[in-house]
């Protein structure tokens, strides 16, 4: 058995010597370039060249790679529709550059002319390219191997032998053997054609199909999709409205009635946080207790939402993203009345939750002179306070309480139709409480405390502390479909790089001595050592049910005896 033999690049043979036909084609389903040498004159002939360079790979390639380079200033520049405060800061401190920005559709990249036409030229050049390679792969799996070609000898890998075994029985063990290995193979004239490998074009396909769903799926997701927070306290209730937001964002196409009817009310919430060690303060636990209900009268549930685990409803889900702690506190006028009580959400400063906030009494309030006043204490809270650590809270649990208030009287503000932050102070129009010492008044309350406003102004209790949570509802349509294109990209990826399509070829033939010749040859899409590998393995025990035959000895040359007379006439 001779062995095989492989050439380190395709010969480039002659024209007679190309005579593969039929046998190398169609390994792949990427379309010829027949406009190369350029389109011919006409409107349909440059239509026909335009159409060709969209739907080409490489121009799908580089769309993709300007996709990608554009998405870089919509994660470096503020975006209108994701946060508009950060644009008008932006504009606020660059004066130059915001309107070059607008210009150009920076604050909105998504939504931008320019990104559109990419993503648009990106979608039509991806299905172009696609449909005509899946109907000629449909044609191709229709289809048989192409027959061996004349000269086997000519392929990268082949090799051959001689048997005693009749033509007949060698093609059926190779058929046989074949088909073992998952080889689609039939007989043609005096040889089996057999090939393998048909998923690395799936592969390919499934790829570039796997793009358009994600591309479709984010497209949808952008124009249908809602985002919106709120923050309840414990014991507080919320339900899916707009009204009911404290924040909402939307795609472009999303309808008010698109909104998943649903409600839910926090009852509770639970956090536990390391107490020693080099992790001390880290939170262990975070988790809500909710009550919700689906629709107008759905019944009562209950459940727990924790971090990265939200609640499902319909299309929308709840996620836990904050935490922090609301003071409840009591403020009465000069005459004993009650003008304010409520639990006051501060918001955390660090992360031993040292909070801060603004506690507002709008309506209701009249001073010893029984004037109407608006009063604003400007709020600092540590849930552990240690004593001699006036500026921040030393633990995140609540193991020693302290809420410490500054009190103002005056005009808040809030009337003059500016908005104004609820966590901040506008102290334009405010003044201060003096203390007997004439300084600013403030002090630190401990939970069943009270601070009594100078002058007969009234006084501020500290009740107790509530915890509250900060939901983020989103309804993201789509985001299904784009995981699943994700998931086949990756392994019609994997599948397109690691699979090799390739063909084999045995031909068993009568010599002119009587016996069986055999030829096997294989030939790959690309170069690699799988085929020759591949091929050497098929032919060892394919040439263990056909051995070989011993070769023909050659006739004994006749040479002059240099002893011997010459013939009777011959010449001397």
């Amino acid at each position: 058995m001779s062995k095989t033999t492989t050439t380190g690049d395709t010969p480039v043979a002659a024209p007679e010597d190309q005579d593969l036909g039929a046998a190398g084609s169609q390994l792949s389903t990427a379309p010829a370039d027949t406009l190369a040498g350029g389109p011919s004159l006409g409107v349909i002939g440059w239509a026909r060249w335009f159409w060709r360079q969209l739907t080409s790979m490489r121009v799908a390639l580089l769309l993709l790679l300007l996709l990608a380079l554009g998405a870089i200033p919509g994660s470096l520049i503020p975006q209108t529709g994701q946060d508009a405060t950060k644009v008008a800061d932006f504009e606020k401190n660059h004066p130059t550059l915001a309107p070059i920005y607008d210009k150009l559709g920076l604050f909105h990249v998504y939504g931008s002319v320019w990104f559109s036409a990419i993503y648009i030229l990106l979608f039509v050049s991806l299905i172009g390219c696609i449909v005509p390679r899946t109907w000629q792969f449909v044609g191709q799996l229709r289809g048989r191997p192409p027959g061996a070609p004349k000269r086997l000898t000519r392929l990268p890998a082949h090799t051959t032998w001689r048997t005693q075994a009749e033509p007949e029985q060698v093609r059926e063990a190779a058929l046989a053997l074949l088909r073992k290995r998952r080889f689609r193979a039939h007989v043609v004239g005096d040889a089996v054609a057999a090939e393998k490998g048909y998923l690395r074009e799936v592969g390919n396909l499934a790829f570039h199909i796997a793009l358009i769903v994600m591309l479709v799926a984010f497209a949808w997701g952008q124009l249908f999709k809602s985002e919106g927070n709120k923050l309840l306290v414990e014991g507080n209730g919320f339900s899916n409205t707009l009204i009911s937001y404290d924040d909402f964002k939307s795609g472009n196409l999303f309808s008010v009635d698109d909104l998943t009817p649903f409600s839910f009310a926090l009852k509770d919430f639970t956090g536990t946080y390391e107490v020693s060690g080099p992790n001390k303060g880290t939170p262990r636990t975070y988790q809500a207790a909710l009550t919700y209900s689906e629709g107008a009268y759905g019944k009562d549930r209950k459940t727990v939402v924790k971090v990265n685990h939200p609640l499902e409803i319909g299309d929308s889900k709840v996620y836990l993203t904050a935490h922090g702690y609301a003071p409840v506190v009591t403020v009465r006028d000069g005459k004993g009345n009650v003008v304010f009580h409520d639990a006051v959400p501060l918001l955390p400063l660090d992360s031993n939750v040292t909070s801060s906030g603004v506690i507002k009494v709008l309506d209701g309030y009249r001073n010893a002179k029984g004037v109407t006043e608006q009063l604003g204490f400007q709020a600092f809270f540590l849930p552990s306070y240690a004593p001699g650590n006036e500026v921040s809270s030393t633990f995140p649990a609540l193991l020693n309480p302290v809420l410490n208030l500054e009190p103002y009287h005056g005009d808040l503000g809030v009337n003059s139709g500016i908005p104004q932050s609820v966590y901040q102070l506008d102290k334009t129009h405010m003044k201060d409480f003096k203390d007997s010492k004439g300084l600013q008044l403030r002090d630190n309350l401990r939970p069943g405390e009270t601070l009594t406003l100078p002058g007969g102004a009234g006084s501020i209790t500290y009740e107790g502390t509530r915890e509250w949570a900060n939901f983020q509802i989103t309804q993201q349509p789509g985001s299904g479909w784009a995981l699943a294109g994700s998931l086949t990209a990756i392994f019609g990826l994997a599948a397109s790089l690691f699979i090799q399509r390739r063909r084999v070829w045995v031909r068993a033939v009568r010599g002119a001595d009587g016996v069986t010749v055999v030829e096997m040859a294989g030939l790959g899409r690309s170069e690699s050592a799988k085929v020759p590998e591949e091929l050497g393995d098929l032919a060892g025990v394919l040439y263990d049910r056909a051995p070989g035959a011993p070769e023909p000895e050659d006739p004994p040359s006749e040479s002059p005896d240099p002893q011997a007379v010459p013939a009777e006439g011959a010449e001397k």
